[in-house]
């Protein structure tokens, strides 16, 4: 069996491209912020475990070496930076004595390289667009919905509060979305009526929502600002309405 082994945090182009070479993918999971646990699946079907970080940092490169035979692996392929077992100790060379072992060599895109960090920074400085070039595909986050203040129901629009399953990394600001698959604007950061953190949605179409809500990023819109008053604030939040259905029917299709 040929297998790939790593922390596929972001399950982006380079990831893919080591899976792709694979029957199947070990992840060393430790504390992923881009595609948690399970997540990974949503963007390659093929055959996954999870080893935990914390289960397998203090093994040696043999006893570790041991783990992957005991899977039957007798095919490996790796990126050109793999280390393994405890202080990073092993290496592909120990790897080549025990198997047969592919290396792949730094992938970029236009001289920048594709690394889970540089997606992190990315999304975090609010460039979505980049990051979902890296990736591959849009960024997503998942969350349970919760009530909200009721203010944008009485006041402003009608939004879908999340609580996030994961401690994803997250942009902050109003973001052109699909919410469960529906054109939707995002707000993310705190709020200028409490001051507290805050992942409100608004679908831009008819809809049925689920209890499980997923966030995919399509746009940048702006930055969060301060507001004097919620005339002010009512004015802003319409006029980023104005531009995400623009932006959507301009640039994706929507009608």
């Amino acid at each position: 069996m040929k297998a790939t082994i790593g922390g596929f945090d972001g399950m982006h182009l380079a990831h893919i491209e080591l899976i792709q070479r694979s029957d199947c993918y070990l992840v060393i999971e430790k504390n992923s912020t881009l595609t948690p646990f399970f997540d990974r699946l949503e963007y390659n079907s093929k055959m996954l475990d999870l080893l935990a970080l914390k289960n397998i940092k203090n093994l040696s490169k043999y006893e570790f070496i041991e783990i992957l035979k005991n899977y039957g692996i007798d095919e490996i392929v790796v990126g050109y930076d793999f280390r393994f077992g405890k202080n990073r100790s092993g290496s592909i060379e120990d790897l080549q004595k025990v198997f047969k072992v592919e290396v792949i060599e730094e992938i970029k895109y236009k001289n920048l390289p594709i690394h889970s960090k540089v997606i992190r920074e990315l999304i975090q400085n609010n460039n979505i667009k980049m990051a979902n070039t890296l990736l591959g595909h849009n960024y997503q986050i998942k969350g349970i919905h919760i009530k909200g203040q009721g203010l944008g129901k009485k006041q402003f629009l009608p939004t879908i509060n999340l609580s996030l399953l994961h401690n994803y990394t997250l942009p902050q600001g109003i973001f052109l979305t699909k919410t469960n698959g529906f054109f939707s604007i995002t707000f993310i950061g705190k709020r200028s009526t409490d001051k507290k953190f805050a992942i409100e949605t608004h679908i831009l179409e008819d809809f049925e929502i689920d209890d499980l809500i997923k966030i995919k990023f399509l746009e940048f819109i702006r930055e969060n600002r301060k507001f004097n008053s919620l005339e002010e604030l009512k004015k802003a939040i319409l006029k980023d309405k104005e531009k995400a259905v623009k932006l959507a029917k301009e640039k994706y299709g929507f009608n």
